[in-house]
């Protein structure tokens, strides 16, 4: 006899219709406001595949502006996303996209910020409310987001990930999984490190302080 958990069988706490376009989407848009870290102007939604076709009936649109904002799934403050966004002075818009070979509920989200940094986080709601982030800026990456999760930017040097997982032994904090990406050797790379324990303030200090880490940012499972 099969075995489901709970979540199979009921599913995850949200408002909306639809786990994967409305639940998964305000996690996307949640999970781009966490890397960025930073007060957005303006943003612009690339619609994939059934995210495009399908957006305005399930609430895909009005998921993903409350998520960048800043709203978890089960916010009921989602139904009022647009007018949220009036009153915060964001601009908005959603483009449909052709994105390639990617899951069919994929988004692709170009924001700017306050001081005119651009970012594009590139990600897809795969089902039962779950995502996966799969580009930051121009590199392609791998996670979705259910731990703890430490990434950093930074240059690629020889003893970078050593000295960074390091820091983290060094304040008891177990790594699940690790991934790396880079450009090209010697050039920008971002490491994903996903944790059994919360990361601590003093933890991410001390990485950021070290010369060649050019951001250090820690998003928490929503």
């Amino acid at each position: 006899m099969s075995q489901y958990s709970l979540f199979e069988i009921v599913g995850p706490i949200m408002i909306g219709p639809s786990s994967s376009h409305t639940a998964g989407a305000a996690k996307l848009g949640y999970m781009a406001k966490k890397i960025i870290g930073e007060p957005i102007q303006k943003v612009s939604f690339y619609l994939h595949g059934s995210f495009a076709k399908t957006y305005n009936g399930h609430g895909t649109d009005k998921a993903l502006l409350a998520g960048v904002m800043g709203c978890h799934p089960d916010d009921e403050r989602i139904r009022d996303a647009f007018q949220m966004a009036q009153e915060q002075k964001l601009d908005y818009e959603f483009i449909e996209a052709d994105l390639g070979d990617v899951h069919p509920n994929t988004v692709k989200i170009k924001m700017t910020t306050l001081q005119g940094e651009e970012w594009e986080i590139t990600g897809s709601s795969i089902g039962g409310g779950k995502i996966k982030i799969i580009r930051i800026n121009n590199m392609d990456v791998d996670f979705q987001g259910e731990y703890t999760t430490l990434i950093t930017y930074h240059i690629d040097r020889p003893g970078m990930v050593a000295t960074i997982t390091a820091t983290l032994a060094k304040y008891k904090i177990n790594i699940a999984f690790m991934k790396l990406f880079r450009e090209t050797k010697g050039s920008k790379a971002i490491l994903i490190l996903e944790t059994d324990e919360d990361i601590e303030k003093e933890a991410v200090k001390e990485i950021r302080e070290y010369p060649d880490v050019l951001v250090a940012k820690v998003i928490r499972p929503i």
